[in-house]
């Protein structure tokens, strides 16, 4: 007969490693967005030529009207936003 317990040894080690192992994820992604913020909110930006911004067009064409003061943040190669010091 096998030992069936719900508080056999192999099971709480395993459920202690699935728990500590996101508990650590979290605390990651809860310090690069916490990161993340506190650098944008030193950002300003302003929009250069607003009447020459479309309704209507490709993804991301209207980013190249808005200037973001301040440097990209997290390795931010998507956007086309123009970045000046």
């Amino acid at each position: 007969m096998e030992n069936r317990s719900i508080w056999a040894l192999h099971g709480l080690t395993g459920y202690f490693i699935a728990v500590a192992l996101l508990l650590g994820i979290l605390a990651f992604l809860s310090t690069n967005a916490i990161q993340v913020q506190a650098t944008t909110a030193q950002q300003s930006y302003e929009v250069k030529d607003p009447l020459g911004i479309k309704k209507f067009g490709p993804h991301l064409e209207n980013e190249k009207h808005i200037v973001v003061h301040g440097e990209p943040v997290a390795g931010d190669t998507l956007h086309k936003y123009q970045f000046t010091k």
